[in-house]
């Protein structure tokens, strides 16, 4: 097959799923910009000692400190482990279509449980420019600069 081919059958490809792409487009754009919009929030909410010390499993309300229910909790880590796989899917996605095909999977391995996560999560924030963004972010929306370990 010639490029002159390949590219007829590309062509004829978006001609026949013009409508289909036009979605993709313009969920990747929705997915890009609000992933601008929410990556400085989402910062400032990280607990500033997130960093420092041994995992600590949420299994205590924010608001009123009492324990949760295991139902809660199971229910819970599932929903943000399959938020994560999503995630981890269209950021692959995402590599050859529009879009943060990279920052997606990121995210997404954020937050799935996995071994060996914290120890990775660990030495990405340590590295000088990623520490120095993260607080400069942080600063922005007036939380105090994570500390590391």
């Amino acid at each position: 097959m010639s490029p002159g081919d390949l590219w007829d059958a590309v062509m004829a490809f978006a001609d026949r799923n013009a409508t289909a792409l036009s979605y993709v487009a313009a969920l990747s754009a929705v997915g890009f910009f609000g992933g601008l919009l929410a990556l400085p929030w989402l910062v400032a909410g990280i607990p500033a000692d997130y960093f420092v010390g041994p995992h600590r499993p949420v299994t205590r309300s924010p608001r009123t400190g009492r324990p949760l229910s295991p139902t809660v909790v199971w229910s819970g880590r599932i929903a943000k482990n399959l938020a994560g796989v999503t995630l981890v899917l269209a950021g692959v996605a995402m590599l050859v279509l529009p879009g943060q095909g990279v920052l997606t999977i990121l995210a997404g391995v954020i937050l799935t449980d996995m071994p060996g996560k914290r120890r990775f999560e660990r030495a990405v924030v340590r590295r000088p420019v990623v520490l120095r963004t993260l607080n400069s972010l942080r600063r922005r929306r007036g939380a105090e600069p994570l500390r590391v370990d």
